[in-house]
């Protein structure tokens, strides 16, 4: 078998070779992630030194939550497999690539003008995606999450917001590709440098206007009231020199009920956001406990389905100054600048292995392209699928790295005489989102970008709770 493989073209070997990978990483994902589902099914008692820290009622409530996500994560992933392995086999890709050369000579292009025939593609295999992936994110949204009383929406937001992610998506996506693959065309023997010059300003722009000009297009952003609160965070922030300008809450109650906090932007010019529910005294969520009468509007004019709850969820205002003591660090300790370091070297890497790839006509017919080498075509088989192997061992890398940062950044908070304040508020959002506190270690290991609760905690400290 193994001798009859090799006998095969090289065409063959490379198309065998990453379809057999991509089962390997699927096969592995699926084994790792049932040794978790057993911990789910296993675990119906708080253990012991978690019995201080988490009630039985919301132990098993986190526990079919996870368990509920982790069975539907096997489905959608074996789906996902199937679907792709289907694609290469039956030519998907090079039929597309047909299709929009179709269209675009419907409207008179040929086959020279091959950016044009790119953005075609490129429109029609999103589309693909999100009409393929409508029915498993509509399963995700509004059984799951609403069954744990996680979902905000009703099905006209979530249709009308899909719309809009993807009508922005488009807007930027054609663009910048389109200036991707022109440059690529004319930079001659350096193009790589270009390209990889032209990604990193486009990032840098991204990150800058994103939260100012593209996500309130889907959610409000208010300014923080004045109060003590925001007096906390401007003196905090003064104290390590965090040059914050802005701080605001987003609306994040219309959609779900989980919470996040984050910062964004350059230099001089930092702002602080902050989800309304994971603040205790803004959440809409916490405003009543009574049923509703009716289903109030947002201020976009489509329903949101705010539901009360008897428990208050969020996180009180020390709690609050605490996370972001935390954030902070992430950012006093340089973990910002050095993931875009990370992430600018290895960009820069695959550029260069792209500008040596790309001139290999055997992985074009490997995928079906027999007579044209179409430059999109190939930024998708080399950064797609050859590049495979490499970003799942830069992935866990990456993991592992993130872990390290999010002590650092835990002890960091410490320093700043706040471990009490994030230990309840770990504690606290670790209910408020139903984060089960057991896991198996070989899944930790390769998922988990942030340390498990317990040994987060553990790190902090034996530090007092009211």
């Amino acid at each position: 078998m193994v001798d009859s493989l090799f006998d095969l073209p090289v065409e063959k070997q490379i198309f065998y070779a990453v379809l057999g990978f991509s089962w390997t990483v699927y096969l592995w994902e699926a084994y790792i992630s049932s040794r978790q589902r057993r911990i789910y099914r296993s675990t119906t008692h708080v253990p012991q030194e978690l019995g201080k820290i988490m009630d039985s009622e919301t132990f098993e409530k986190s526990r079919r939550y996870q368990l509920d996500k982790s069975n539907f994560s096997f489905w959608s992933g074996l789906y996902s497999e199937t679907e792709g392995t289907l694609i290469l086999l039956l030519g998907g890709i090079p039929f597309l690539w047909t299709v929009a050369g179709a269209v675009t000579a419907h409207f008179g292009f040929g086959s020279e003008y091959e950016i044009t025939q790119s953005l075609v593609f490129l429109m029609l295999a999103t589309l693909f995606s999100a009409l393929t992936g409508l029915p498993w994110s509509l399963y995700s949204t509004f059984v799951i999450e609403e069954k744990h009383g996680f979902n905000q929406q009703t099905i006209a937001f979530f249709i009308k917001d899909a719309i809009k992610k993807f009508v922005v998506t488009q807007c930027i996506l054609l663009p910048v590709t389109s200036l991707l693959l022109y440059i690529i065309k004319i930079g001659g023997d350096y193009f790589f440098i270009y390209a990889w010059l032209f990604t990193l300003a486009v990032s840098l722009v991204l990150v800058t206007i994103y939260a100012d000009y593209i996500a309130p297009l889907f959610d409000k952003f208010t300014p923080l009231p004045e109060g003590e609160l925001k007096t906390d965070i401007e003196d905090m922030a003064k104290s390590i020199s965090f040059p914050l300008t802005k701080i605001y809450v987003v609306e994040g109650s219309k959609r779900s009920s989980h919470s996040n906090a984050y910062f964004y932007g350059f230099f001089k010019n930092k702002r602080i956001v902050l989800f309304d529910t994971l603040l205790e005294d803004y959440s809409p969520l916490n405003k009543s406990t009574d049923p509703p009468t009716d289903i109030p509007e947002s201020d976009d004019g489509s329903e949101s389905k705010v539901k009360p709850k008897h428990k208050k969820q969020g996180c009180t205002n020390p709690e609050i100054l605490a996370v972001l003591g935390h954030e902070l660090g992430h950012w006093k300790l340089g973990h910002t600048v050095k993931n875009i370091v990370i992430s600018q070297m290895n960009s820069f890497l695959c550029f260069s292995l792209f500008a040596v790839l790309i001139r290999r006509k055997e992985l074009f017919v490997a995928f079906g392209f027999d007579d044209s080498q179409p430059t999109l075509i190939g930024l998708m088989i080399i950064f797609q699928f050859i590049f495979s192997p490499y970003n799942e061992v830069l992935s866990f890398c990456l993991t592992v790295l993130s872990r390290r940062f999010e002590f650092q950044a835990d002890a960091f908070a410490r320093a700043m005489g706040k471990a009490s304040e994030l230990y309840s508020a770990l504690i606290r959002l670790n209910k408020d989102n139903l984060g089960f506190p057991v896991a198996d270690w070989l899944f930790s290991m390769w998922h988990y970008s942030h340390p498990p609760l317990l040994e987060r905690l553990r790190a902090l400290g034996n530090v007092k709770q009211d």
